[in-house]
């Protein structure tokens, strides 16, 4: 493969079809075209959920990471396959359904978004595709923990 194919491979995967190429709020729109696959993980299980998840941090990473040299920008608005990542994070063990999805969708974005530490150390410290990829994860740490005490609230009641 020449180093066209891989900037263009790359910048497919880092876009997730060109997803963060359609101009307004790309991280919105790459977290809600991952809901589906969101949907598919959780119906398969846990195993494939993780499974998902890896694969998408180990190509992303390499995407992100090249698209990012290739645009000269250290975290490009156009690369959304850290918020495919993030979202996958965020959906682990979460009951299924379009509501649970809505309301990680939701979580995720906020955490995104607002940034609390360390996910604003890691988006101004952490580097190249690791660091696009980081950010968004631990984006998805917070909103995990905020629909797994959802989830345990609701078990509750």
């Amino acid at each position: 493969m020449n180093d066209h194919s891989r900037e263009i491979l790359a910048s497919r995967i880092a876009t997730l079809g060109g997803v963060g190429q359609l101009g307004m709020a790309p991280g919105t729109l790459g977290s809600l075209v991952t809901l589906p696959l969101c949907y598919l993980a959780m119906s398969l299980g846990i195993t494939w959920h993780l499974l998902f998840l890896g694969i998408i941090c180990a190509i992303g990473t390499w995407a992100a990471h090249q698209t990012a040299i290739h645009l000269g920008d250290k975290d490009p608005k156009e690369v959304v396959v850290d918020e495919m990542a993030g979202m996958m994070l965020t959906m682990v063990h979460a009951p299924k359904g379009w509501t649970w999805l809505l309301t990680g969708f939701l979580a995720f974005r906020l955490f995104d978004i607002w940034k609390p530490w360390p996910v604003n150390w890691i988006d101004r410290n952490v580097p190249g595709g690791l660091g696009i990829m980081a950010d968004d994860l631990a984006a998805g740490i917070y909103a995990w923990l905020l629909l797994t005490i959802s989830t345990l609230w609701m078990v509750q009641e």
